[in-house]
């Protein structure tokens, strides 16, 4: 937020950063809380709530907190639909979800961060995790993350250019963040075609992610993702589907360098 970095909001800036505010309450937010959450002062937060309810981006629900309107909620999944990366992944992702067990996604790279666009869960009562539709998660911590990250970066001299510039959290134990492993990682996903994500990006979960290819032959998109709790399925039992789960992909066994990773 940018009044907790000490530029203070004002304006569209203000009106905007409380509608992104809204949006992690679900169970809705006072006027007092929100004005201490952006920093404002009440009267005007109030207008930028006022703003947002007039245009049915906000509300107020049965105890008078504030939430986010259906006008909103409507735009924002009519959006989604129409996504032609949405639409197209999602036959797959159900496939892999109903096949495996597990909770399958498709993301895309922004900035040093991953965007989930589509996600399905395995059939009722099995362990579900809790990434959602619009969520984030590090770049360099993510299975999806670093498999889209190997074609961005075409080299280890790139590789190591990249972390130099940014201060990298170490989440788990596991987590990679110094330039030579992230180097080294890039290098082992553009010789085998796939990515995993070995509890580094939350203890006790494992995944596989492999590049979908919908706009161009050399260039991915995004990335498919399947994730699993490690105690149920290893991650060496993950990584043995990968040539099933890139024959799902309509690339067929053994072919994947059909789609030559960056700097090849």
């Amino acid at each position: 937020m940018a009044a907790a970095q000490g530029s203070p909001l004002v304006g569209t800036d203000r009106v905007l950063a409380v509608l992104t505010e809204l949006a992690g309450h679900a169970d809705g937010v006072s006027l007092d809380e929100m004005a201490r959450a952006v920093a404002s002062p009440k009267p005007t937060v109030h207008r930028a709530l006022a703003s947002l309810s007039r245009f049915g981006f906000a509300t107020r629900n049965g105890h008078g907190r504030y939430v986010l309107g259906d006008e909103f909620l409507r735009l924002a999944f009519a959006h989604h639909e129409v996504r032609p990366d949405h639409v197209r992944v999602a036959p797959v992702l159900a496939e892999l979800a109903r096949r495996y067990g597990e909770t399958a996604h498709y993301a895309v790279l922004d900035g040093d961060t991953v965007v989930y666009r589509a996600k399905v869960d395995p059939p009722a009562g099995a362990f579900r995790l809790t990434y959602t539709v619009g969520g984030r998660n590090p770049v360099h911590s993510t299975a999806v993350g670093k498999l889209l990250l190997s074609y961005a970066l075409p080299d280890d001299r790139a590789a190591e250019a990249w972390v130099a510039a940014r201060t990298l959290a170490k989440l788990t134990e596991h987590t990679h963040t110094t330039g030579g492993e992230i180097a080294a990682e890039l290098s082992r996903i553009r010789d085998q075609g796939y990515a995993v994500d070995d509890q580094e990006n939350e203890p006790g979960i494992v995944c596989l992610a492999l590049p979908v290819f919908l706009t161009s032959p050399t260039r991915p998109s995004g990335a498919i993702s399947i994730s699993a709790p490690a105690s149920r399925t290893p991650l060496a039992e993950l990584v043995a589907q990968a040539p099933a789960v890139r024959a799902a992909l309509g690339v067929p066994a053994g072919d994947w360098r059909h789609f030559p990773a960056a700097g090849r």
